[in-house]
């Protein structure tokens, strides 16, 4: 039972990953808000789409306009229609102090109920004077409120798709721990020709490869929701779509040839030559260039826009089960591959 422990803990994470991360919670947030121009010096009546809210439950709702962090304006009227809809003014000021033509602000909804909601870029506003003004509320970080509870944070435009985080991500991070092993194998098999690392090479080469395909279906599905299309003409994705098809081409190398010696000793140099392709094709051509990818071309990734405590004790869990999961399934393929070895030599004695 105890050779089996690792197999059992991956098992385990991965009903947890499944089950933390399709039921938790989404943060209260804000979908949307319209209008979202503005004149200075006018008034705006702005509509607001809550998600996950308490509006109209609420004891008082605060609703701001951050342009800075010392310009921050108050809604005159703020009036909850609903648990998710709400309407509210604006006073805009004549005076702004910017450098740009258009100044930019954030919506704050904060009540005791939800805790503060955030949609950057909420409001653009032309027609302002550059200088100082009286009508600003200052600091208001000391009067939000704080919730503690246990919920995924609300991203705008990811919305309930950020909990494909789990899978897409965490699948392609198992794929290189994965990866990494059937290179070592690779090379231990060219030192000392022992055959069994020829078939663990195999064995973890493939399943990485069914986790490279998984990942860019996952991703392409995931591209559908927040861009609109399964498949752009982004640097990454067809970085990663190249660097799965040099994988792919793995399989069809060792295919192709019959003599058993030859075979595992190319088809070992090809793994190493394909892992050292594949870290300049995902991380180092997508920096280059622009991208819209998170984690290439000032696109930042897996950072504190992108995960919070909550999304990483799931996130993590994942990586590691996924690994175990494709380690325990490389293990069964390499060994029913020196299985089927062992039958056909002793169907040739």
């Amino acid at each position: 039972m105890k050779q089996y422990w690792w197999k059992i803990l991956g098992v385990l994470l991965m009903f947890y990953v499944l089950v933390a991360g399709l039921i938790v919670p989404l943060k209260p947030g804000i979908l949307n808000s319209s209008p979202t121009s503005a004149e200075a010096g006018k008034s705006v009546s702005v509509t607001i789409d809550g998600y996950n809210t308490n509006f109209k439950s609420a004891k008082e709702n605060q609703v701001f306009l951050k342009f800075d962090e010392n310009q921050i304006l108050k809604a005159s009227l703020v009036d909850a229609t609903s648990e998710t809809m709400m309407n509210v003014k604006f006073d805009i000021p004549k005076e702004i102090q910017t450098n740009k033509k258009i100044a930019e602000a954030t919506l704050i909804i904060d009540n005791e109920l939800d805790g503060p909601a955030l949609l950057p870029a909420a409001m653009f506003v032309k027609g302002f004077i550059n200088a100082p003004s009286n009508v600003w509320v200052g600091d208001i970080r000391e009067s939000m409120h704080v919730k503690s509870d246990f919920a995924f944070p609300f991203r705008n435009i990811l919305y309930e798709t950020v909990r494909n985080t789990f899978f897409h991500v965490a699948i392609w991070m198992a794929m290189f721990i994965l990866l990494t092993i059937s290179v070592f194998h690779s090379i231990m098999y060219l030192i000392n020709r022992k055959e069994v690392h020829d078939f663990k090479t195999n064995g973890y080469t493939s399943i990485s490869i069914v986790y490279g395909l998984i990942g860019l279906a996952t991703g392409a599905m995931w591209a559908k929701h927040t861009w609109g299309t399964y498949w752009t003409n982004d640097i990454k994705l067809n970085m990663a779509a190249i660097a799965m098809l040099l994988y792919t081409a793995y399989w069809l190398l060792r295919s192709s040839i019959e003599d058993v010696d030859s075979r595992a000793r190319l088809s070992c140099i090809y793994n190493i030559f394909a892992y050292s392709s594949l870290i300049p094709l995902l991380f180092v051509i997508p920096r280059l260039t622009d991208s819209l990818h998170p984690g290439n071309g000032g696109n930042p990734a897996l950072g504190g826009e992108d995960l919070d405590n909550t999304l990483r004790m799931v996130f993590y869990p994942a990586i590691i089960a996924l690994s175990l999961i494709g380690g325990w399934a490389a293990q069964l393929y390499w060994r029913y591959l020196r299985a089927e070895n062992l039958s056909i030599e002793q169907g040739k004695m």
